[in-house]
């Protein structure tokens, strides 16, 4: 029991601890709003599209794939989405609130401590480590894409177009009260995530055509440009302690009281609501109906996927697509603080009734 719990403990822990170590910086002014500043732009503009270009150009095996849990995973984000939608909108007024709040809701930071979690979560029989990692490399795969593609639209569909005035105070553009389409869509396409999420796809397309025609990947970056991947590598491994850091410069204890009710709503449903139904359901379906068949491999996954806090990034794209940044912060602390707790309860319940061997 007390391993279960340590296990939650050291996976969320790091990420509260860069935090706190952000804040403290900022509050003994080593640290600046420029460097703030400029850091949000560094990690969103060229750090984390280098991590999911990495995460996704590393997926080597795509032969074995279990398309039930692929398709059920995908399913069930997009079912959590929805929900999260209808509660955004109750929970509050403010249209730069209500996207970030729909962000915590579906999006878990399953691409930074997913592999971890659920590979602690495997049990000790031989082997079992290395089956539940593949298992998690191939659902994100799926929905790391599907994550970011959702944060871009969360982010845009409440921010309206405002009144925009020329030098001379004459009206350009009016404000427009519904959501552009045609922008957000140019949203997705310009923002630097999804280019690194479509940069990485390619790589792995043209490494299967060269397996298809040849037998074998003939050229690869890692092998052949083996500088530029250690570029891409390098600047991934400063993507997650940066934003982190960051996150603390912003961070403020006296915005809690301004936002108390959003940041309720928003912990519950991310560590609570969507670990309920994202993994609870897979076990109704599959102990109860012939529809899936899920086990001891799959669960650590799909706790990893619905049960993790909400990801680091939704706070640095909240700054970047002028969404409340302060809430997204906040959210981001206090799902991660949450989720040592949440976690140990769903591993524990799931162990208690035999569906986990850790």
């Amino acid at each position: 029991m007390l391993n279960i719990f340590l296990t939650s403990i050291n996976a969320v822990l790091p990420i509260v601890l860069l935090i706190l170590l952000g804040y403290i910086l900022r509050r003994v002014n080593f640290l600046n709003d420029n460097f703030v500043s400029v850091g949000n732009k560094l990690v969103f503009n060229v750090c984390l599209p280098c991590m999911l270009f990495i995460n996704i150009y590393n997926i080597d095996d795509l032969s074995s794939v279990d398309w039930s849990l692929v398709i059920y995973a995908i399913v069930a984000v997009f079912v959590i989405f929805g929900l999260g939608l209808a509660v955004s909108i109750l929970t509050t007024k403010d249209n730069r609130r209500r996207g970030v709040i729909l962000q915590c809701c579906y999006r878990s930071n399953f691409a930074i401590i997913g592999i971890s979690l659920a590979a602690s979560l495997a049990g000790t029989a031989a082997g079992a480590e290395d089956i539940v990692n593949g298992v998690v490399a191939i659902i994100q795969a799926f929905t790391i894409p599907i994550f970011n593609i959702l944060a871009v639209v969360s982010l845009s569909i409440f921010v309206k177009p405002e009144a925009q005035l020329d030098e001379n105070g004459m009206l350009v553009s009016p404000a427009n009260k519904h959501a552009d389409v045609k922008k957000i869509l140019l949203n997705i396409v310009k923002n630097p995530l999804i280019i690194g999420i479509v940069a990485g796809l390619i790589f792995v397309g043209l490494r299967y055509a060269e397996i298809a025609l040849w037998g074998s990947a003939v050229f690869t970056i890692k092998n052949n440009l083996t500088f530029l991947y250690d570029c891409f590598d390098n600047l991934k491994s400063v993507a997650t302690p940066l934003a982190l850091i960051v996150l603390g410069g912003q961070f403020k204890f006296s915005a809690v009281k301004g936002m108390t009710k959003e940041i309720v709503v928003g912990t519950v449903f991310r560590v609570v609501i969507a670990p309920l139904l994202g993994v609870g359901c897979a076990v109704l379906l599959s102990e109860f109906t012939p529809l899936l068949n899920f086990g001891q491999t799959e669960y650590p996954a799909l706790i990893a996927l619905f049960g993790t806090p909400v990801a680091v990034s939704s706070a640095i794209m909240a700054e970047e697509m002028d969404n409340d940044a302060q809430l997204a912060g906040q959210l981001v602390v206090w799902t991660s603080i949450s989720s040592v707790l949440t976690v140990f309860l769903t591993v524990f319940a799931l162990m208690s009734a035999g569906l986990l061997a850790v």
